[in-house]
């Protein structure tokens, strides 16, 4: 069995990502909620796997300033915060 891939990302409201998936099955996520849960070596201990982002200090406004595709199944996001 293969794992559905994005094939489509809309923007919704400025608050949330739609995320079309190639089996049609439709999916959102609060921008907040996807920042928060930011797995890159900033956000998370390389080492120990312990979480350093606290998700309290993420601003509930934060948005994407672009979102892209990459490859055949993740989504690149840089935040008008300054990470990405």
């Amino acid at each position: 069995m293969v794992d559905p891939a994005p094939s489509k990302l809309k923007n919704v409201e400025d608050r949330e990502l739609e995320i079309t998936w190639d089996d049609g099955v439709v999916t959102t996520a609060l921008y907040r909620d996807l920042r928060a849960a930011c797995p890159c070596a900033a956000c998370v201990n390389e080492w120990t796997g312990e979480r350093t982002l606290d998700p309290a200090a993420v601003n509930p406004a934060v948005k994407p300033a672009s979102v892209s595709l990459m490859g055949n199944y993740a989504v690149k996001f840089e935040w008008n915060d300054g990470h990405d």
